[in-house]
């Protein structure tokens, strides 16, 4: 679909522009028009993307919903968009995670609502705009941009250590992300003055330049997943996140990085990403196998699941550099449905602390006998995270699985054990928090989940649920875009 199209531009500025008419206008004592307002511009900034996902063409690997028009003329940089088969999904799903903090901070965030939500506004519009950017720079802009409100967002209605995890969040994605600008800059020139992301994917370059591009990109988007040993801001960025902030950096950022492997890693430099092939699948490994042993012995609940997050996308990265399409389209829907369990997984957490106003595990015990309903709910979600077949934490990993052992099968082996960490960590971090006798006075005065609460647990479960039973919708969408990648991949660009 290669004729204009402004629905991309609709689901990057409308968000954007409510965000800017909340922070212009919204005041500490209007704080309840500012939720309706916030809530008006995420249903609306979900709704522009049903197009995307009704109006997508399976049949074909070029983009979509293409739009280009001159930016910064001088130096040949364009405004273009478009999604394939490879970040279509994560445009709505980028809008519905937006709806879900919208709503899980309406009766918690009482300090500067107004400002709260313009920062997420905004940052929904940004993310789209970079799963969504067909221009080198127009991508960096938006890539970088993301962080800035998020930034926000931790700094100021965090936990205790607030600073010091923002701080440190923007530090080590920043720095990352100078090294791809340098990237991006000699792509440039050696194109021959173009910024477009589809020119330099049918760039010849010699072995020397592939490695040293490799190297910038793997700095800026290993950082950002976050891959072994550069994970180490997420856990403090979690922990001292409000729920929203959680999610939205769960669910939506950690894949910007993954994005970044599939749109220039293996496209520009498949030489180089087969030479090193062997490093990344090694710390992916790491990933998925240490983490979940470090995941088991944490005692804070949101610490567990943030490094839960990081053995998740450790099934990403090896899915993508085993490089068949079993790994490489099992990697793209861990991304999607790690977007939905780990969204909930973190809103059941911030249920229960928004009430005892703890994450400790053992703050917790017998949570079932005061809140059966909400308790439901999370087992769910944990099975989701164990991986159990008919939830979507089945289908990525059980994808990724198969295509690790048609790689190797001692690679698929190791990659599978990460199946029982997950479910050691989470089921007994379930019967901890959940099952047992109340143990103490804060669990007794517990109240099961108001109306607004359970619409959001029960949109989320139906997603969960949906995406494990009828996986068909999103592979089917992928799997034309991931067999010409992977066929661009096998070419040697080597000149």
């Amino acid at each position: 679909m290669q004729t204009m199209s402004s629905i991309l531009s609709l689901a990057i500025w409308l968000p954007v522009a409510f965000g800017v008419l909340l922070l212009a206008v919204g005041r500490q004592e209007n704080a309840g028009a500012a939720r309706w307002i916030a809530l008006i511009g995420a249903v609306i900034g979900f709704l522009v993307t049903i197009p995307v996902m009704t109006g997508f063409d399976n049949s074909t690997a070029a983009m979509q919903f293409v739009e280009k028009a001159s930016w910064i003329e001088r130096f040949n940089v364009f405004y273009h968009l478009g999604v394939d088969g490879i970040s279509m999904w994560f445009v709505p799903l980028t809008a519905f995670i937006t709806i879900i903090v919208v709503l899980a901070g309406w009766e918690v965030i009482e300090d500067r609502p107004h400002q709260y939500y313009g920062a997420f506004l905004i940052l929904s519009g940004l993310t789209v705009g970079v799963f969504s950017a067909l221009d080198g720079l127009l991508f960096y802009v938006f890539f970088e941009a993301t962080l800035i409100p998020m930034y926000i967002i931790i700094g100021v209605w965090g936990g205790p250590r607030r600073v010091y995890a923002a701080f440190k969040f923007f530090l080590y994605t920043l720095l990352g992300s100078l090294l791809m600008l340098i990237a991006l800059i000699f792509l440039y020139y050696k194109s021959g003055g173009s910024f477009q992301i589809l020119d330099w994917h049918k760039l010849p370059l010699a072995a020397t330049p592939q490695a040293l591009l490799f190297g910038a990109f793997f700095a800026a988007f290993a950082v950002k997943v976050p891959m072994w040993p550069v994970h180490t801001w997420l856990p403090d960025a979690h922990v001292e996140a409000p729920t929203g902030g959680s999610i939205v950096l769960a669910a939506i950022m950690l894949k910007l990085g993954c994005y970044g492997f599939l749109r220039f890693v293996l496209p520009i430099v498949p030489d180089a990403a087969h030479e090193f092939a062997p490093v990344v699948i090694t710390l992916s490994l790491i990933g998925v196998i240490y983490i979940g042993l470090v995941a088991m012995v944490q005692q804070d609940m949101k610490k567990l699941v943030a490094y839960s997050s990081i053995a998740h996308m450790g099934f990403v990265t090896l899915g993508f550099f085993i490089f068949n399409e079993l790994g490489v389209a099992g990697g793209i829907v861990q991304m999607i449905s790690h977007g939905f369990v780990s969204g909930a997984m973190f809103m059941s957490i911030g249920v229960l602390y928004d009430r005892v106003h703890s994450r400790e595990i053992a703050a917790y015990g017998g949570v079932v006998n005061t809140m059966p309903k909400f308790a439901a709910f999370a087992l769910l979600f944990s099975m989701a995270n164990c991986g159990l077949p008919g939830t979507a934490g089945f289908v990525g990993e059980w994808m990724v699985i198969l295509g690790a052992v048609e790689y190797d099968f001692l690679i698929g082996l190791l990659s599978a054990t990460a199946l029982i960490f997950g479910a050691a960590y989470t089921l007994w971090m379930y019967k901890r928090v959940y099952f047992g006798e109340v143990t103490n006075d804060n669990v007794r005065g517990l109240t099961d989940i108001n109306a607004r609460e359970f619409l959001i647990l029960a949109v989320l479960a139906a997603a969960v649920l949906w995406m494990g039973i009828q996986p068909k919708p999103f592979t089917d969408a992928m799997h034309v875009s991931v067999t010409e990648l992977l066929k661009h991949v096998a070419q040697s660009k080597l000149n």
